[in-house]
């Protein structure tokens, strides 16, 4: 099977709640995330996702092949329990960002500079 390009990468940002302890939980969740969980990312066409952290400041890096969209992921996610379920989980630590709509988390941020 052959790989397709990565034709598509996205910045997102989202804040944890400031607390240290659930800080280092959701990081130790994140070393050994739910089997279905990576699977429904690739499955979506993710090929990378990273996730950085400084203090309660998360910042994500998505690359996707050509395919990828984040309504037909948003989707996918709805009607997958356990996703379902993890997503839940994710709010114990996670905060809205000022200007999040309602249940929105991950927010998505526009490039102002590149080197070339």
């Amino acid at each position: 099977m052959t790989q397709k390009k990565i034709m598509q990468r996205h910045c997102l940002t989202l804040d944890l709640k400031n607390d240290p302890d659930l800080i280092n939980e959701y990081i130790k969740l994140h070393q050994n995330i739910w089997p279905e969980i990576k699977e429904s990312i690739k499955d979506s066409g993710i090929i990378t996702l990273e996730i950085y952290n400084i203090a309660d400041r998360l910042f994500m890096i998505i690359e996707a092949n050509s395919d990828f969209s984040f309504e037909q992921k948003s989707k996918s996610d709805a009607l997958n329990a356990k996703v379902q379920q993890w997503e839940t989980l994710m709010w114990k630590f996670q905060k809205a960002l000022p200007g999040a709509q309602p249940g929105e988390k991950w927010m998505l941020m526009h490039k102002v500079f590149e080197l070339t």
